[in-house]
């Protein structure tokens, strides 16, 4: 296996993302990590941690040919636009999260990075700082030009993908097209297929509404919306399941049977994954043409700088950068 090159991006500068990459630095990688970030907040945060880290200086140009030793991180210097300080919000670096993320991203479209890997943002910091974002996903949708990409988060034994993302509930119903369905799930079933080596996935589906509707009694989005769709996807060889009331769908009895669960919104299937795997589980955007994974929780902004985290969600989130990447040709 060859040597690559991939992107960390810390995420918020007040939260724990810093400490998350510092603290993995201390072990060796099996592939290049180029953290991309403030050299001064990645020093300053690791003596707040009372960590001895190398900060290693890399750049177009100078791109390692070598993982980092153990107790080293390469940095692509990213100057943040206001001295940051654990656990305290700055709008004024909102611009400094998104060159980060751009950095990313454009680095993986052209080629230099295998893929990228992110820590949690704030985004009501960001849009404070006077820029429209609703995540990760959707920025990086934008940037790539993809006109639709899927989030789907992962744990050891389930996996869940939404046809919605980060939309007030009461918006969700009038979202949930049959357009956007079955674009949506045309990408989970080829991503599942074609990145994850799953031959003939089996997808299960939830309804929209309570007890998927009832009939027709709870809500009418199952009947001329999602069964449709599914019928005519169906027609495409698509095995799928539903759509199924999430309350039912949710149990041993259904999950040991599928490869992915199709979520119809945010709070219907995530916190049933959270409590899974919360620690152990990545998020994983769909449909771009680059690799991008995501820890599984957000900024703690109260353990910032304290030591008190945990690594787990960060390193599932590398380890499957890297097995998604080792599928594809050098």
């Amino acid at each position: 296996m060859s040597c690559r090159l991939f992107a960390l991006t810390p995420g918020e500068p007040a939260g724990i993302g810093p400490d998350l990459c510092l603290l993995l630095s201390r072990e060796a990688q099996p592939h290049a990590l180029v953290s991309i970030a403030s050299r001064e907040l990645l020093r300053q945060r690791a003596g707040e941690l009372g960590l001895e880290i190398t900060l290693l200086d890399v750049g177009p140009g100078r791109w390692p040919q070598e993982p980092a030793p153990a107790g080293s991180l390469y940095v692509w210097h990213t100057p943040l636009q206001s001295p940051a300080q654990p656990g305290r919000l700055d709008p004024a670096n909102a611009g400094y999260v998104l060159e980060t993320l751009r950095r990313a991203g454009e680095g993986c479209v052209a080629g230099t990075f295998a893929g990228m890997i992110t820590a949690p943002v704030h985004k009501g910091v960001i849009n404070e700082g006077g820029v429209p974002f609703s995540g990760h996903t959707e920025f990086l949708a934008e940037l790539t030009h993809t006109e639709q990409v899927v989030m789907m988060l992962a744990t050891e034994g389930l996996r869940v993908a939404l046809v919605t993302t980060h939309l007030p509930l009461k918006d969700v119903a009038a979202a949930i097209t049959p357009e956007r369905l079955t674009r949506v799930t045309r990408i989970l079933h080829a991503d599942l297929r074609d990145k994850f080596g799953i031959a003939r996935p089996r997808i299960l589906v939830c309804g929209l509404n309570p007890h998927a509707g009832e009939g027709g009694h709870l809500g009418r989005e199952e009947i001329e919306v999602i069964e449709p769709t599914l019928e005519q996807l169906r027609q495409e060889g698509m095995d799928l399941v539903g759509p199924l009331p999430a309350d039912t769908l949710f149990t041993p009895k259904h999950l040991e049977h599928c490869d992915a669960v199709l979520a119809m919104y945010h709070d219907q299937g995530l916190p049933v994954l959270k409590y899974k795997g919360f620690g152990a589980a990545v998020n994983v955007t769909l449909g771009l043409p680059i690799i991008r994974t995501s820890v599984d929780h957000g900024t703690a902004l109260d353990l910032a700088g304290s030591g008190r985290i945990d690594t787990g969600s960060l390193r599932v989130a590398l380890h499957t950068a890297y097995l998604m990447a080792d599928s594809r040709p050098c």
